[in-house]
């Protein structure tokens, strides 16, 4: 059987600002369908590295394909009708209605979504349809946050690219948020690029964990192997957090018990 071609691809990409090298050459495939976590310190140029897809920043050196195409040469309506962007201050129009705001971004390419479809959208991400006549300030931050990705959804895009989205959230809304997303993302046959200095978040939701640091990708590794020890010194940094976590709560866990 033939390999599927990558959706996306980054081909050497370099990004330099000044005197300033963000992403240090980069190659990387991700298939149609899948899940993959962007993960790594702040400033590592994970965030630098997912804004090269939609053209929000343009590499110095290399290319970003998406479906086989250099998103370069891509009118930019059309590019962005394909990827859906979710990203943490989540920019909503303040001006605007919930619906408005779902809707600007076929709107933007001379279509008009019909209220039946705002009203779908809003209960794919678990929001009553009449939210639509709400303001953006009327919301709380996790309702906000599912309004961005009924908005990045309104396209039906073949990519979805979330860049920290959940970083501003309580923890109890940032969990049941992040596996809607998960959820949607198989129900709607998505190929998901979420970038997150979460490394659990990454274990948890994402079938694909990539590591960078100093604009390099230092890790590609599946979660199971992550937690197995592969991947680095890097990655397994990043590992080490939530693992001494987990394993505090066990040993409070039983020394509760012990206790009782």
């Amino acid at each position: 059987m033939a390999t599927p071609l990558p959706l996306l691809q980054f081909d050497g990409v370099i990004c330099r600002f000044g005197t300033v090298t963000a992403v240090a050459g980069v190659d990387c495939s991700i298939a149609p369908g899948s899940f993959v976590a962007l993960v790594g310190a702040s400033g590592s140029g994970k965030s630098t590295l997912l804004k090269t897809v939609n053209t929000l920043v343009e590499p110095t050196t290399g290319r970003v394909l998406f479906a086989g195409e250099d998103v370069s040469t891509l009118k930019p309506a059309r590019l962005r009708r394909r990827v859906g962007y979710v990203f943490q201050g989540v920019g909503l129009f303040p001006h605007f209605p919930v619906g408005e705001n779902i809707a600007i971004g076929p709107r933007l390419a001379g279509e008009k979504l019909a209220p039946e479809r705002i009203a779908e959208l809003l209960e794919l991400v678990e929001l009553d349809p009449a939210f639509a006549k709400r303001m953006p300030d009327a919301l709380s931050g996790g309702q906000r946050q599912r309004v961005g990705v009924a908005r990045a959804l309104a396209g039906e895009p073949e990519l979805l690219i979330m860049d920290e989205p959940f970083g501003a959230l309580d923890p109890v809304t940032r969990s049941g948020l992040g596996n809607k997303v998960r959820e949607l993302h198989d129900r709607l046959g998505l190929t998901t690029v979420m970038v997150t200095h979460d490394m659990a978040e990454a274990l948890l939701l994402a079938d694909r964990v990539l590591v960078m640091d100093r604009g390099a990708l230092v890790a590609d590794e599946t979660p199971r192997a992550l937690l197995g020890g592969a991947g680095g010194a890097v990655a397994q940094s990043l590992v080490a957090v939530p693992r001494e976590q987990a394993e505090r709560l066990a040993a409070l866990e039983g020394l509760g018990e012990s206790r009782s």
